[in-house]
């Protein structure tokens, strides 16, 4: 039970293994640092131990956040951890009122990275603490998913070729090699990649075509730091796709150390592309979304604005 009513209850859902460890130990300094900085908040910290105890913790959090009231700052659900946690995070805050705080303590964090809050756990707290919220589009995600599911939202990237199969790979490793994870993953996934045929529908106009990958954003980075969507805006209501063309496997090893500043697009391979609704189709192709398995295609990808609140650092409420 809150301490003060009026005050807010934050709520904050932790993977304490995030980060090889980084997140437990970061833990104590960030619920100190909350706390010092809304003395009068109720803070719950749920340390979950399964992605599935994880994802309800985040469900129950915003059911039970209270309405909204101009006295005080909003009941708010923090995830803390790597971007696993901050897509349980959004997908439980999407077309809600309750905010999202974003506490980064994973190898990637590039869903941070593509909303621009902070890289840091400090400064995320720092900018949970000044309590300025803005309101951001995310990606509708529709099909057969995997466990299950026919819907989710996506913050970040949906991946379904070379990307993906990077993604995939990384996911699988027994070690955590931190953010060189996604570099190894890239080299020994080229070895025996191919080309893939995809069956697209770009805002009703069909398109067939073989690609190294289809990327299709709604903010801009993915595997751990790379820069697949450089011209993405979560503002806009648009996704953003970057098609690389059939190249050869020397190619795309030379192109690989580029994605990560986003340079890659002047190659001539690349093409940018921008649309409000993706269907995704094609022979052997499945789906990662924000580092997790989204499933099998086709996947109806749609972009939908103002979907999600989270506290960013220096915009106005």
């Amino acid at each position: 039970m809150p301490l003060h009513y009026n005050g807010p209850t934050l709520t904050l859902v932790v993977n304490p293994s995030a980060g090889g460890g980084r997140a437990r130990r970061l833990l104590p300094k960030v619920t100190s640092s909350l706390l010092t900085g809304l003395p009068g908040a109720s803070l719950r910290v749920f340390q979950t131990s399964t992605y599935a105890e994880a994802r309800l913790r985040c469900i129950a959090a915003v059911e039970q956040a209270r309405p909204a009231m101009p006295d005080r700052m909003n009941d708010s659900l923090l995830v803390m951890g790597g971007d696993g946690m901050m897509h349980l995070g959004l997908n439980a805050c999407a077309t809600t009122d309750v905010p999202l705080g974003l506490i980064p303590a994973g190898s990637g964090n590039d869903f941070c990275r593509g909303v621009g809050t902070p890289a840091t756990a400090p400064a995320a707290v720092r900018t949970i603490v000044a309590g300025h919220t803005r309101r951001i589009d995310l990606m509708s995600a529709s099909g057969k998913l995997a466990g299950g599911a026919e819907h989710r939202w996506v913050g970040s990237i949906v991946s379904t070729g070379y990307d993906g199969r990077v993604n995939y790979r990384t996911n699988q490793q027994r070690w955590s090699f931190g953010g060189l994870a996604y570099a190894w993953s890239a080299i020994a996934e080229l070895s025996r990649f191919d080309p893939l045929p995809y069956r697209l529908m770009i805002d009703g106009e069909p398109r067939v075509q073989t690609a190294m990958f289809v990327a299709v954003g709604n903010a801009g980075w993915f595997g751990g730091g790379m820069h697949a969507c450089p011209r993405a805006d979560v503002t806009d209501g648009l996704l953003d796709l970057t098609v690389i063309h059939p190249v050869s496997r020397a190619t795309l090893l030379r192109l690989l150390p580029s994605i990560y500043t986003g340079t890659f697009v002047r190659d001539p391979a690349v093409e940018l592309l921008r649309a409000t609704e993706v269907v995704v189709d094609g022979d052997g192709l499945y789906a990662m979304a924000d580092g997790e398995e989204l499933g099998g295609v086709p996947l109806t990808l749609r972009a939908v604005r103002d979907c999600l609140t989270i506290y960013a650092p220096g915009t106005a409420a």
